[in-house]
């Protein structure tokens, strides 16, 4: 069975457009679901099981 490995070299403009996007869409995206994330799982489990902070000592 003979597999094509023969793949076309990416060129300098979809580098470009590459970059771009994650630049401009995939990063913004990703740390906004990170930090939305993590405030839902603090959020979560003060809900559940720790409580709200308590006053500074």
């Amino acid at each position: 069975m003979p597999h094509d490995t023969d793949q076309k070299p990416i060129g300098k403009p979809e580098e470009t457009r590459l970059f771009v996007f994650l630049l401009v869409f995939l990063f913004p995206i990703l740390s906004v679901a990170i930090v939305a994330g993590y405030g839902f799982i603090v959020w979560f489990s003060q809900l559940l099981f720790f409580g709200p902070p308590g006053p500074p000592s």
